[in-house]
């Protein structure tokens, strides 16, 4: 072959594979660019959308609403509208034109445009366009128990916090509270009103949704995963005794138990049963100092510390629970980096988020398995049949059955005779673990409560908690969880 024409071939050869490498590449990146925020051509087709509603676990109350607006062109576009405001604004998030997508409405957006993989939505939506017809998408139902999330909402009041109740057996999230909360309908209106809400904290941030991505200290109520670790480990024994001061000694200096405040007024003789009735920070650090950090931790992670929950909302809306180091989620591989007795009873550089600390509850209350936190039901297609039901899976192992008993019994007397007398309800047998942790700065305590109830065929585990607190988990954080028990038990109508 004459060189001239092999060398025409070649470049040729090279200009054609570059066109089919280059067309190739930008058809696989397609789907990903039509997908990015602002994409104007994406925009306009999601308007043209009917999208589908967001259901309470009733199937009746509508948390996300669709508005069909015609345009000047005879276009007609459908906006989302949310009926019931501040309510459910966190978990359920908000589908706007400027502001994308957060919280159910961002996980479940494919269902909701009628744009999953199922079969039958595929065929049902072709024949849609080849009729002309407008597409849309199957509704979501919740598993948010509308009901108490309203009295959870009304007893967070005016505190910056969160609360959420849990369904042991199931995972299912029954309550996903979080204040201060904002009107998604402003998203796209009036977002500066969002913008200068204010509470008491700071910054109020009312986007945030507290109860998966706040991050609170646990104080005491981390001292049921100590326990969980003392007991499951064999180590130590309900009945096992120890000697209270009012305080153990920690690297040469005295750490007091919270009540004392640099008083010694101690207990005495008590044993680990008594000391998480009372919540008696002294007998936990030494505790902890015979465990080791790295023990506590490990039964931390058996709860699902260190882990993200697998819950239906977007990863940046859950945060991990864990030690975090300058703003950092960090596991020691050293033990000297972690002071035992303070990680203990829930101090430390712990930070946890209230959706953590009531799958711990739940855990406890499951005979120590934690399932997999569900906000999301079912998914029913326009024509009422149900495209998929989500079902119950266990996400970890916590603890042996025989630990989850005793620890049963241990909270169970925090209720009936200890730090959280508050939250008994009549009739119904309740556990808690009260906390009340130390921020560092005076008055500014994160307070706690966790729990479940009834002890012996639980039906609702739930945690709460508020920062910028001058009082104690049991006299702030309690109140709001029994509030929240009672609604769902159906003891307060």
């Amino acid at each position: 072959m004459n060189p001239q024409i092999r060398r025409l071939f070649f470049v040729f050869a090279f200009l054609f594979a570059a066109l089919v490498a280059t067309s190739t590449y930008w058809l696989w990146r397609a789907p990903e660019l039509e997908a990015r925020q602002g994409n104007p051509n994406l925009i306009v087709k999601q308007l043209s959308i009917k999208r589908g509603l967001i259901y309470a676990s009733d199937g009746r109350t509508v948390l996300a609403a669709r508005k069909r607006q015609k345009l000047k062109d005879g276009r007609v576009w459908w906006v989302r509208r949310y009926p019931q405001h501040e309510l459910t604004a966190q978990a359920v998030g908000y589908s706007t034109v400027e502001r994308a997508r957060t919280g159910v409405e961002e996980t479940m957006n494919d269902f909701l445009t009628g744009s999953n993989a199922n079969l039958s939505t595929v065929v049902d939506r072709t024949l849609d366009k080849l009729r002309g017809l407008t597409q849309q998408g199957n509704d979501v139902v919740t598993t948010l128990d509308v009901r108490a999330q309203r009295v959870a909402m009304q007893q967070l009041g005016g505190n910056c916090g969160a609360a959420v109740a849990l369904e042991p057996k199931t995972g299912r999230v029954l309550v996903m509270a979080s204040t201060p909360s904002y009107d998604p309908d402003l998203v796209d209106s009036n977002f500066r009103a969002i913008e200068r809400i204010d509470a008491a904290c700071e910054p109020a941030a009312p986007l945030l949704n507290r109860a998966s991505a706040g991050l609170f200290i646990p104080g005491s109520t981390f001292k049921v995963v100590t326990a969980a670790a003392a007991l499951d480990s064999g180590r130590f024994t309900p009945d096992s005794e120890f000697d209270d001061p009012g305080y153990c000694v920690e690297y040469g200096r005295r750490v007091f138990n919270y009540a004392d405040q640099g008083t010694p007024s101690g207990y005495g003789r008590v044993t680990l049963f008594q000391a998480l009735e009372n919540s008696i920070n002294s007998v936990f650090c030494n505790v902890g100092k015979e465990l080791g950090a790295g023990t506590i931790l490990d039964y931390a992670e058996r709860f699902g510390f260190y882990d993200e929950p697998p819950i239906e909302l977007p990863s940046e809306e859950v945060r991990r629970s864990g030690l975090y180091r300058d703003g950092t989620l960090f596991r020691p591989e050293d033990p000297n980096e972690v002071d035992p007795g303070r990680l203990a009873f829930g101090q430390e550089r712990l930070q946890v988020t209230p959706l953590q600390m009531a799958l711990v509850a739940a855990g406890v209350a499951n005979d120590g398995v934690v399932m997999e936190p569900q906000v999301v039901e079912r998914i029913v297609a326009p024509d009422d049949a149900v495209v998929s039901r989500l079902e119950p899976n266990e996400w970890k192992t916590a603890i042996k059955p025989g630990t989850a008993a005793e620890l049963q019994a241990m909270m169970s007397a925090v209720v009936e005779s200890g730090t959280a007398t508050g939250a008994q309800i009549p009739g119904v047998s309740v556990a808690g673990k009260t906390g009340t942790a130390e921020t560092g700065r005076e008055g500014q305590n994160d307070t706690w409560f966790i729990a479940f109830a009834p002890v012996e065929n639980p039906r609702v585990a739930v945690a709460v908690a508020l920062s910028n607190q001058d009082g104690t988990g049991g006299a702030t954080a309690a109140p709001i969880a029994k509030a929240i028990m009672e609604a769902i038990l159906g003891r307060n109508t």
